[in-house]
């Protein structure tokens, strides 16, 4: 066990911390209550995992990286998909993955980073290339 993140009363972290696959009965994080069918509903973290990470991408800060705890008593259920978010979620994907110089629709999300245009060599970047040349 790692004592760097055994912290239960909440001393070094301000919160009470759990190494990895540690965590007490009745608290778990957002994936699983959402394997169950449940939500955190509104309730604030009651305690964290943490475990090493080398990883620099999806939130590693400092060479660890945690996850959130919430009761499992106090969760509610998933909200039903109702025809409108349907919807409404279709349009938001089709809009990520529209070019907003072109409007060339692709198969998979543009990447913010650009922008939301197209990536390098295809569509309207491909364009410029071949006007510029």
């Amino acid at each position: 066990m790692s004592s760097r993140f055994f912290d239960p009363e909440g001393a070094r972290w301000g919160i009470p911390t759990y190494p990895k696959h540690l965590a007490p009965k009745g608290l778990a994080t957002r994936y699983q209550l959402r394997t169950l069918g449940l939500r955190p509903g509104g309730q604030d973290p009651v305690a964290q995992l943490a475990w090493a990470s080398r990883s620099r991408c999806g939130g590693a800060r400092d060479g660890y990286r945690v996850a959130w705890l919430y009761y499992v008593h106090l969760a509610r259920p998933v909200r039903p998909m109702t025809p409108a978010r349907e919807r409404a979620l279709a349009r938001a994907y089709l809009a990520r993955c529209t070019c907003t110089s072109c409007g060339l629709l692709h198969e998979y999300c543009l990447p913010t980073s650009l922008g939301r245009t197209c990536p390098p060599g295809t569509g309207c970047a491909a364009a410029d290339v071949r006007l510029a040349a």
